[in-house]
Formats: structure tokens, sequence, C-alpha cells
């Protein structure tokens, strides 16, 4: 994983930012207290934990990536940055308040020790807020019209909802809610679906080499078939049945909460 977002890195600024409406949701899901020390896991070149310790939201960055904490050191030396994986996390025992996991947990190697880690570095009373996919959803994303193989190695990659609550319970963590979350037309953090409602976007090379499935997972030939496939349909209007074709109740992504008691 390092490598891969070692790579990644050298492009993620150019198209990944902190989201407005997705950072508000963070914080009503964290609740982080005024003297509170929190943690973003899989923090990667920092626009999320930037912006929160902006908002007064007193932060520790980790990832496994040294190409992503680099340029996360060059945008802010006010917060600690460390190499280190959900698996071994750089911390103390009950050293934070809260932690936060953005579209990360599907990297972690070891989902069940990774969530013993996050337990063991929570204070009692502490939070942890998940921003993922499942399967489910995933399976519900229109691009898996365009680039099946590569949606279908990326679902591989996701753990279900029922495997996440499973690893979050059997870690001693307290299973406490989910929230849905619906692709917004004025999405700021160009992640995977981001073009949910502008197919154009995955014309875009640097949208596509700041996303992982893409950049990693994606077969050349494929993706030069589907974009090109892709630009037929929005030509002749075909798009839009496709679109619709894929349309569900499930949510394009989760928040996931759970607490520690």
């Amino acid at each position: 994983m390092e490598a891969k977002y070692d790579k990644i890195g050298q492009h993620y600024n150019t198209t990944r930012k902190a989201d407005r409406a997705l950072l508000a949701r963070i914080i009503a899901h964290l609740d982080p207290k005024p003297l509170g020390r929190y943690l973003d896991l899989g923090c990667g070149t920092g626009n999320y934990t930037i912006e929160l310790h902006k908002k007064g939201v007193a932060l520790t960055g980790v990832d496994p990536s040294e190409e992503m904490l680099k340029l996360a050191r060059n945008k802010s030396q006010e917060i600690d940055w460390l190499i280190g994986s959900a698996e071994q996390i750089p911390a103390e025992k009950a050293s934070f308040d809260g932690c936060l996991a953005t579209l990360t947990i599907h990297h972690w190697s070891d989902l069940e020790r990774g969530f013993k880690e996050v337990s063991r570095v929570l204070k009692p009373g502490g939070r942890l807020v998940l921003f993922t996919s499942t399967p489910k959803q995933m399976r519900g994303y229109w691009l898996n019209n365009y680039f099946p193989v590569m949606l279908e190695d990326s679902i591989e990659q996701m753990p279900a909802f029922e495997q996440i609550q499973k690893c979050i319970e059997k870690a001693g963590l307290k299973y406490d809610y989910r929230e849905r979350y619906l692709i917004q037309p004025n999405l700021e953090d160009l992640f995977l679906y981001a073009g949910k409602h502008n197919p154009s976007l995955y014309f875009d090379e640097e949208v596509r080499r700041g996303i992982s499935s893409f950049s990693s997972l994606a077969n050349a030939k494929e993706v030069s078939e589907g974009l090109a496939k892709l630009q037929e349909d929005i030509t002749s209007g075909k798009v839009q049945d496709v679109m619709r074709h894929y349309e569900n109740a499930r949510g394009d992504y989760l928040y996931v909460v759970a607490v520690k008691p």
C-alpha cells in the first residue's frame, strides 16, 4: 500500500480537497471536545486533518506513505504527522478522544487487527468515525457499466457493513449508528464516484490519477475503451438511461460511528 500511495501522492493534491459538506458531517459525528486529542488514521496528504485543525480540533495524522506525509508536512507544520498504519498505530494506549478514518479501511491489511489497534489508542468514551463504501453500494455505481473489471476489483477490496460491525464489536468497541451519504453535484473531493452526476469528470487524467481504483487497479485497455464508450453515450444521450438504470436507495457511501465503552 505504501508504494501505491507514494505514486498517487505525486498528483493527489490536484484533485483531492476537503469537501465542506463532508467536513461538516465528520465534525458532527466526531463531536470533538475543546481539549480533546484526535487521530486521523490514513490521513493521506492531510486535507481533512488540516481543515479540522483550522476549526480548533487537535489532531495527529498517521499514514503509511512517506510521500503523502511529505506533502502534508509542506502544507502544515503545526500538526504531528507520523508514519504508521491501522495495524500499528504509533501511539500509547488511551491516547486519543476520537479517531477519524475516511476512505481508508479498504486498504487495511488486517481489518480485525486494525480495529483492535484503534480500540487500544482510544480513551473510554472515544468515538470512531468511518467514511467508506460497501460492496452493495458500489454495485449501484453506473461506473460498473463502463469499467466492470476495475469496479469488481475495487468492490473486492471493500469490507461489507456486516464485517465492519463484527470487527468493531470484536475489538471491544460499541457500534453506535450509520448514516448514508449521497454524492452531491458540487462535491469538492474528487474520489471514485465523484462524477456520479457529471460523467465528463472522468475524462480528466488528473482526476483519474487521484483515484486509487483508476491509478492502481485499472487496466489501461479497459479504461481507454470505457472512456470511449462513455463519450459515445454522452453524445447520444444514452448515458442518462444508464444512470437511471443504476439509481437505488442504498446510498453511495456510508458513515459508520462506534464508541469505546
